[in-house]
Formats: structure tokens, sequence, C-alpha cells
């Protein structure tokens, strides 16, 4: 149970809710268009995420961080990153500014910073607030596990918008048996092939997790290699840069200069007003649906 006494901040993955949210209904060809012929079905998605995880966890203070574009810092330390993914389909394209519109019409702020990732500000966030605070994390991206801390947990989406995969700092030690902040040295091994960047060819999980249970980190394997078989001597000597260079890319900036104070992320009481706005701006979201999903 989180305390009472401390605010409760729901830091939610804004691109992760709303593609999910796309795709799951898209495979079907149903994109639910609005009355100008927009499709609708990624922002009404997102927005049932996030008010039923409103109900759910029942924040106090809530930030919607969004990427800002596909090129950030880190293609500029590796052309290959993320290169390997297709362009946003058509249909997806208006649905971007329209779930940021639906935010701040709910009074969620929005947050995004060029050459940035959503990861980035959710980190950044987390690491200000976290000990002012109890906070959540909302998103369907593992990446995040290196954010965990006795006062920050995380909710992986799982199944429709209410089932969720909760992380604490205490499961994940039991589980990894490494600090949460180390996971990204197990990624700087392992690589990861939705990001595009291949750590270390030739090591997978079980054996990335294993070096940095023994050693602690990256840096640690480095200094270490003298005691390693041969065979790991040699896969990681021949990819050492690339080690390195996985490694930056798979830890979060947590050190972005937020000049925002935190009752800036007050959640809004909402009203009627609240409500009309909904039904009049076609995003499919209507006052029926509010209601039916506790928003006031």
């Amino acid at each position: 149970m989180k305390s009472m006494e401390k605010p409760h901040i729901l830091l939610v993955d804004g691109m992760a809710l709303l593609f999910r949210s796309f795709f799951a209904t898209s495979v079907f060809g149903q994109y639910f268009r609005n009355e100008q012929g927009t499709p609708t079905n990624g922002v009404q998605g997102f927005a049932r995420h996030v008010l039923t995880a409103k109900q759910m966890m029942q924040p106090t203070h809530m930030a919607i961080c969004w990427d800002m574009g596909s090129q950030t810092f880190r293609n500029d330390l590796f052309d290959g990153y993320k290169s390997n993914r297709p362009a946003p389909p058509e249909e997806m394209i208006p649905q971007f500014d329209m779930a940021k519109d639906i935010s701040k019409m709910l009074g969620w702020q929005n947050f995004g910073e060029v050459g940035m990732e959503a990861d980035d500000l959710i980190g950044s966030m987390a690491c200000k607030w976290q000990n002012e605070a109890n906070i959540t994390i909302v998103s369907g991206d593992k990446d995040l596990l290196q954010l965990l801390t006795p006062t920050t947990n995380i909710a992986f989406t799982k199944k429709g918008f209410a089932i969720y995969d909760d992380y604490t700092y205490e499961r994940f030690i039991e589980e990894y048996q490494i600090e949460p902040s180390v996971f990204a040295d197990v990624k700087a091994f392992m690589g990861d092939s939705s990001d595009g960047y291949p750590g270390v060819k030739g090591i997978g999980p079980k054996s990335a997790l294993q070096l940095i249970q023994k050693y602690g980190s990256v840096e640690g394997v480095i200094d270490s290699l003298h005691e390693l078989k041969p065979g790991q001597q040699k896969k990681i000597q021949e990819n050492l840069d690339m080690l390195r260079l996985s490694k930056k890319l798979a830890t979060i900036h947590c050190e972005m200069d937020l000049p925002i104070e935190l009752n800036q992320l007050l959640i809004p009481t909402y009203n009627q007003d609240h409500l009309h706005q909904l039904d009049q701006a076609g995003f499919g979201i209507t006052s029926r649906h509010a209601r039916s999903l506790y928003l006031i």
C-alpha cells in the first residue's frame, strides 16, 4: 500500500498506450472514424487506458510523456538506433496531436522534448520527485525497469485496459538478483532487436544477466575479462566498442532539466464543462464514456 501522506504521481508513457490502442483495433480494420472521417481508434484507447488507470491507481498528480519525432540523441550516437522500425500507418498520423489535445482538454499535463525520448522524461521526473512522492509508471517498455526504486513502481500493460503486470523494487530484486539501476548493463550485453542495437553477439539474456550478477556492471566485466572463459572473452573483446555504446543507448537519461513544480501536475476536479468539451471535440470519447470510467 502506498502511503497516504505522500503525493502519488502517475507517469504515463503516452506513445506506448497510443500505439498499443491503435494496433489493438486496426488489425481488424476498425478505425472508429469521426464525422470528419478522421480515425480515432488510438485516441479512444489511449484515453480509456489513462482514465481507467486513474480510477484504479488513484493518483494525486499525473504527467503524460511523449516522444517528439523519431530522431533523438541516441541516433547521433548510433545511426542504426530504431532504424528498423516502420513508419506509422497513415491512419495513425493525425492521432498523435489528437491524443495530446484530449490530454490537455482533461487537464492532464503533456511533456515532450525534441531530441529526447518519453523514457528520458519519465526517468527524469521519477528521479526528481522520488523522495517527495510515490510514483507509478504506466508503460509497455521493459527498459523502464531500471527506474524501479522503493518509491517507484511500474505497471506494464498486459491485457485490456485494466490488467497490468506490476513491478516493485522488491519483486525485481527477487527475480533478477541485481539492482534495477544496472538493468541497462544487462541490455548492453544482450542488445535489443526492437531498438536496433546488437550488444555483444553471442551473449544472450541469460549470460548477460549472469555476468552482471557476478561483476556488477559492464565496466566490472571488462575489468575482469581474464576470469571469463576463453569463448566469452573473445566475444566481448571483439565487441568492446559496441558494448560500451550499447550501454549508452540502453541507459535512460534521468538528468533532464525540468523547470516544473510538482503542483503543476495536480489532477483537476472534473465537471460538466469537461464532459461537454469531450462531446464537441470529435475524438470519439463522449460524456457517456467518461462517466462510465468514473471521470466525475
